[in-house]
This record gives structure tokens, sequence and C-alpha cells, in this order.
């Protein structure tokens, strides 16, 4: 596909707005699940140093 402009690369012939919210809530929910792994990372981490401890 070929755009004249930015704003027509945007809207997307009308679809803009069904593109961009998808990409944008992937972009989210990809963030998350880094964010939920990281967390669940450290807190078994913590679970083990303190079995470990005793």
């Amino acid at each position: 596909m070929q755009w004249q402009n930015w704003s027509a690369f945007f809207y997307m012939g009308g679809y803009g707005l069904y593109v961009w919210g998808s990409f944008g809530l992937t972009a989210i929910c990809m963030v998350w699940e880094v964010v939920a792994l990281r967390n669940r990372n450290q807190q078994a981490l913590r679970l083990l140093r303190l079995l470990t401890q005793k």
C-alpha cells in the first residue's frame, strides 16, 4: 500500500482506529506479561531464599 501523507497512513482508509487500537492493546499486553514474569521470578527467588535459610 502507498499513502500520500502520514495522516492517510494513520487513518488507513477508515480502519486506523481498529488497527492502531489493536496494535496498542497488544503492546500493552506484551509489556504487562514481561512485568508479571519479572514479579513472579522475584517472588520465587524470595521464597527460595527463605526456604534455604531455615
